[in-house]
């Protein structure tokens, strides 16, 4: 028993990311070449004008004083512009804008500025771990929005209890999904924003993957229904849009009264994003609003030919429409653990259990395709050689 450790950490429960990379760092220590599908880093560096943006001001004297929480209004302007340009909807910079350290930054906040301990709030079932970690630190319950297959990934509010209504706080979602690759249409936000204003409750969107979808899909913003912004923030990521994953930073949009907030907490915990990483990001949305320069393009290609790869080593996955990942169901008799666990021990090749991203996640894996399609092919054959080997699940 560790009388240092807080019981919120169970509530928070364990890192499945760390997890994974125990399994890399052991199997590197036996000498085995490890092709890592788990993380998605972005696959290239930012342009070398972003990187130069940030060089530049990253030199400048004036950039080392404490940046502020809110953000620069270079950044928050740059962003509603980028938003409107984007979306179509306009933003006040001032007050329909926050900067952030990521998304990831926001997200996981957001439950202990908004909500009290006893508080729900509803969580898409698989979804992203860091949504639960956030409600763990926060004390706040979960009820779990099943995500299914059968039903296009789209959440099933029927599954709801009516009383559990009373008690939730804000509800989450996230198309392009992560770890789903499950893309939704305006239609669904109109449905979650009527959802949300019928009960009382705060919509909050993670839109970190909106600018990687495929087959020419562009995904929506729920800030692009009418009066959204009275029951919605969304949250927007420059981590895979622009490949700036390292340098931490994101924004919320959306209802200021709720900005603020998140604002306040954030404010007694931080002191904000260094300007010149904020310097960087303005010139990488001012730059896209000039000339997309989409990173679907760079991940499409690598899509098809590892998907296109699995099948033909006898794995049927489907193909994913966003994201950088694929949601690929286990063989029969594997879990999602023993799966991922017997894979990097026989082949070298790291997965991410389907099970780390809640109970209805069980029975997949997730793969990132971010590699060179040199790797993907190689990793590809790896696991055609698995799933022909005889494996037997322990």
């Amino acid at each position: 028993m560790n009388k240092w450790r807080s019981q919120r950490l169970d509530r928070m429960g364990s890192s499945i990311f760390s997890e994974v990379s125990a399994w890399k760092n052991e199997a590197r220590a036996r000498g085995v070449d490890v092709i890592p599908l788990d993380i998605g880093t972005p696959a290239s560096p930012p342009s070398e004008e972003i990187r130069s943006a940030l060089a530049k001001a990253a030199m400048s004297p004036d950039n080392y004083s404490y940046p502020g929480t809110l953000g620069t209004q270079r950044f928050r302007e740059s962003a509603a512009r980028w938003f409107e340009h984007r979306f179509g909807v306009k933003l006040d910079p001032n007050r329909e804008v926050l900067s952030l350290m990521g998304t990831q930054d926001g997200l996981s906040h957001l439950a202990m500025a908004i909500t009290d301990p006893g508080d729900f709030a509803l969580l898409p079932d698989p979804g992203y771990p860091v949504y639960q970690a956030g409600l763990g630190a926060a004390g706040v319950e979960t009820v779990m929005l099943p995500l299914l297959e059968e039903n296009g990934y789209l959440p099933d509010f029927d599954a709801v209890p009516e009383e559990a209504w009373g008690r939730i706080k804000f509800m989450l979602l996230n198309y392009p999904s992560n770890p789903l690759s499950a893309v939704a249409d305006l239609s669904l936000f109109e449905k979650l924003v009527d959802i949300a204003r019928r009960r009382g409750v705060l919509l909050v969107h993670d839109n970190a993957y909106s600018e990687l979808a495929y087959g020419g899909f562009r995904p929506p913003s729920v800030l692009e229904v009418p009066g959204a912004k009275d029951v919605a923030i969304e949250f927007h990521s420059l981590s895979k849009s622009f490949h700036m994953a390292g340098a931490r930073i994101g924004f919320a949009v959306g209802n200021p009264e709720v900005l603020k907030t998140l604002l306040q907490f954030k404010q007694n915990i931080d002191f904000g994003v260094f300007h010149a990483v904020q310097e960087a990001a303005a010139v990488a949305l001012e730059r896209d609003m000039a000339g997309p320069q989409q990173a679907s393009e760079l991940y499409e290609p690598r899509r098809d030919l590892f998907i296109r790869a699995l099948r033909e080593e006898g794995w049927d996955v489907p193909m994913p429409r966003a994201t950088m990942f694929a949601w690929c169901p286990v063989p029969a008799g594997w879990s999602s653990r023993g799966f991922a666990q017997r894979l990097i021990e026989a082949e070298g090749v790291a997965v991410v259990p389907g099970n780390a991203f809640g109970e209805r996640g069980e029975g997949y894996v997730r793969l990132a395709f971010i590699d060179s399609e040199e790797r993907l092919l190689e990793a590809a054959r790896r696991i055609g050689r698995f799933l022909r080997s005889g494996a037997l699940p322990s």
